[in-house]
């Protein structure tokens, strides 16, 4: 099934030249179907490029999917114009009254700072609250993973010596849970943070669940209330040269920035990355959308508790 998109994002011309099959909202209203209703809150600075990053992902399963982006009163995005933001998001006091299968929360790079500093923590908090009550299961992404895990369970984060950056390979400690189904026993996930959450934490709390970790990036992937939430502190979206663009980047500021581990081919940045964890990012995505929203979520929508 197509992936049903606010009508001119332009995630959707970027897609089609990829071949992936999308629809605006006037021709899906002519399909005979109830799509999974999908909201995003997007907090990455380059709106238009995690639109895409996540758009690309959802394509990938069979069903019809409906995207909404969310966006906070309390925000203003610096790096996206101000027309792109009124014409393709909506404030969330205006979506709280609704109801979604399913919501990603990305990340944002206010991650140095504690979380009471940022300035829309209370109305970030807000959402999470919300989505316990109108979404049938949320994922969270890299900060927001970690606020998530903060507000909720009371799991702090840790500042470290070194930004973790590059690609990083993990392992699944429960390989027979669904949203592991179709996963190698180890799997690569790019990482691009100055914090993390410790698995001495994580395991404190009965009500969490710790089902992936690395060696060398700690706690990957988390889940709470039978799978309503899940805590996801990489970035499975990027596209190939997202890391490569945050790297050139900083080198530019004049930042101390390490070379991407086991990204590049050789360890050369001008040979470009290798590209390793495209197949667990889609299998990770549709394993959420089949197994915890599509098979979890009531056909009527406003039964979602």
């Amino acid at each position: 099934m197509p992936l049903n998109l606010p009508d001119k994002l332009p995630a959707i011309e970027l897609l089609k030249e990829e071949n992936i099959f999308v629809i605006d909202n006037s021709r899906a209203t002519q399909q005979d179907i109830r799509p999974l209703r999908i909201a995003i809150l997007n907090l990455m600075p380059l709106k238009i490029t995690t639109e895409t990053d996540l758009v690309r992902l959802l394509s990938n399963t069979p069903l019809q999917v409906e995207v909404s982006f969310m966006k906070l009163k309390s925000h203003t995005s610096k790096n996206t114009s101000v027309e792109h933001m009124e014409t393709f998001y909506t404030d969330f006091e205006e979506m709280c009254n609704d109801k979604y299968d399913g919501m990603i929360i990305t990340g944002a790079p206010v991650e140095q700072m504690d979380f009471e500093e940022v300035g829309y923590w209370e109305e970030i908090t807000k959402v999470f609250n919300w989505a316990r009550t109108h979404v049938t299961s949320t994922l969270y992404i890299c900060w927001a993973a970690q606020a998530g895990l903060y507000h909720h369970y009371g799991v702090p984060k840790h500042a470290l010596e070194q930004k973790m950056f590059g690609i990083f390979r993990h392992r699944t400690l429960d390989p027979l849970h669904p949203i592991f189904r179709g996963f190698d026993d180890l799997f690569y996930v790019p990482h691009s943070r100055h914090t993390e959450v410790r698995k001495e934490d994580i395991l404190k709390v009965p009500e969490l669940t710790l089902l992936s970790e690395s060696d060398e990036s700690g706690v990957y992937l988390v889940m709470a209330r039978g799978g309503r939430e899940f805590f996801v502190t990489g970035h499975s979206e990027y596209s190939p040269l997202t890391l490569d663009a945050e790297y050139r980047r900083d080198l530019e500021k004049g930042l101390p920035i390490e070379v991407p581990y086991h990204y590049y081919l050789d360890n050369d940045p001008d040979k470009g990355p290798v590209v390793c964890w495209r197949g667990h990012a889609n299998l990770l995505f549709s394993n959420w959308l089949n197994y915890f929203v599509y098979q979890e979520t009531p056909y009527n929508i406003d039964d979602i508790k």
